[in-house]
């Protein structure tokens, strides 16, 4: 579980906001931020799920009292490290999101949105998870039936007057595998939907559908990425095989170091369906980070010439063994 609360520091904003909030506002948000933070200890460290579970009961409520402060949303809570939180260029709203792990090794999760607004009052959408009961994810839904997991970055996007802003997500899922994914949240009358025909494969070799959201899962113990890179100005993602050779159990993909992408076109993400070979420059590009807990540094993501020099080891190691073979 500490490996757990070291990603969240990571992941937590670090913007300072304050400019807004008023003196006795901040001095009563820290103090409900100590109170915040050791609840929130719990939740990630309780030893049984009832005590996590009971914990979290008290946060959330606890979280929603604080966020009542006029003007909480210039409130950064950056020492609640088991909490995420992302915001998007234009400042409009933020995202928490926090875990919830059961004695079974499954996880569920909990959020809000907090708007924000002129005159500092409170405006917030809880997130509800319902990916437990949710079959299919390729889905569009409202905050009351959201894919619960935890966000760890936001990129915006404008098109044709309205905003996209695409959310990347990572599901720690169970004791086989873990998830990434990636949505677009749009706002339509002030209320919030997640998903939509935003994934296209119209370039793939082989057509797919268009989906809704794109979910990467894969080995727990693997490392995968799924970020925006901000130099290339696309998605950068791990392509994946079975170890197994049975591609359609999840729980045995793990990265081939190769990569997959998709690039903002008209209003969508349009797939990339080989990195190296379409999309960046030489020299030039980081790739995303895998957010894994155990095999990535965060702070420093793998640059082209890194990966190069990998898959070329990698090929000579190819090279050398079919050569043995055949002398």
């Amino acid at each position: 579980m500490k490996a757990i609360i070291f990603i969240f520091a990571i992941l937590t904003a670090t913007t300072a906001m304050g400019q807004k909030l008023p003196a006795a506002g901040k001095a009563a948000l820290d103090s409900q931020q100590d109170t915040l933070r050791a609840i929130s200890y719990d939740i990630i460290n309780g030893k049984t799920q009832e005590t996590r579970s009971f914990r979290n009961d008290e946060f959330i409520p606890a979280l929603v009292k604080a966020l009542k402060t006029p003007y909480s949303y210039y409130y950064p809570f950056d020492s609640l490290k088991t909490m995420a939180q992302v915001y998007p260029a234009d400042s409009t709203f933020r995202i928490f999101t926090w875990p919830l792990e059961n004695d079974n090794g499954t996880f569920r999760h909990f959020g809000v949105i907090q708007m924000n607004t002129k005159d500092g009052s409170l405006k917030l959408f809880p997130l509800f998870d319902n990916s437990d009961y949710t079959a299919n994810p390729d889905t569009i839904t409202n905050h009351q039936g959201w894919y619960g997991c935890l966000y760890y970055a936001m990129i915006q996007r404008r098109y044709f007057n309205a905003e996209y802003y695409t959310l990347f997500g990572w599901d720690a899922n169970n004791l086989r595998s873990q998830k990434k994914i990636a949505e677009v949240l749009t706002f339509k009358d002030g209320q919030p939907t997640f998903g939509g025909p935003f994934f296209s494969f119209v370039e793939d070799t082989t057509r797919k559908p268009t989906r809704n959201r794109f979910v990467l899962e894969y080995k727990r113990d693997a490392a995968a990425s799924l970020n925006f890179n901000e130099e290339a100005g696309i998605i950068v993602y791990d392509h994946l095989i079975s170890e197994t050779g049975e591609e359609v159990k999840k729980h045995t993909l793990v990265p081939d170091m190769d990569y997959e992408g998709f690039k903002w076109q008209a209003g969508k993400w349009v797939h990339i369906e080989k990195i190296f070979h379409d999309a960046l420059e030489k020299g030039k590009v980081p790739v995303g980070v895998p957010l894994d807990k155990s095999k990535s540094n965060l702070r420093e993501p793998k640059t082209y010439d890194e990966i190069a020099e990998e898959e070329a080891a990698k090929q000579a190691e190819k090279d050398a063994k079919k050569k043995k073979k055949k002398g």
